[in-house]
């Protein structure tokens, strides 16, 4: 695999930090930050805990299990904490963006074919069907995010979420 790793490499590094670079814009359209944590009916999360979850798991998947960049993630606290500044919840998405960069940038070859470090779900899968599977996992996120936001704001205009002038040209 390792001749095939530079296109895989470059496509989860575009993708992982265009969806979390929406992930800030979703959180900067939120008209103040009261709205960030307000609880819709039928919906499980806020957009507040959304942010807090996707921090928390990039800079762990990526950062901490693969560079071992000494992240420690409290997954409980993600789904737990309250009314955290919208300020506080951007930072989390930028330390996002330099977990998964540095880790896209500096991971070797051989690990996107090798097993992803620790047993996902009891199972051992190969790193990059994992990396594609936290990308993908990101966008979800990223959708129930901007459904948050335009349900408590009534403002139906998207944020240019999943933008595709932000993929390179050939």
């Amino acid at each position: 695999m390792s001749e095939n790793v530079e296109p895989l490499r470059a496509g989860l590094l575009t993708t992982v930090v265009r969806e979390l670079r929406a992930v800030k814009r979703e959180l900067e359209a939120y008209p103040d930050e009261a709205s960030v944590w307000r609880q819709v009916p039928g919906l499980p999360n806020t957009g507040g805990t959304l942010a807090l979850h996707l921090a928390g798991n990039v800079q762990h998947f990526f950062g901490a299990t693969l560079l071992r960049d000494g992240y420690k993630r409290d997954r409980e606290a993600e789904f737990a904490r309250r009314e955290v500044p919208r300020r506080e919840l951007l930072a989390g998405i930028d330390a996002a963006i330099g977990s998964a960069e540095r880790t896209l940038r500096t991971l070797g070859d051989d690990a996107f074919s090798a097993a992803y470090p620790e047993p996902i779900a009891k199972r051992t899968v190969s790193a990059s069907t994992f990396l594609l599977h936290l990308a993908v996992h990101l966008s979800y996120h990223l959708g129930q995010l901007d459904y948050h936001r335009r349900v408590v704001t009534g403002d139906a205009r998207g944020v240019d979420a999943v933008s595709v002038r932000e993929l390179p040209e050939v």
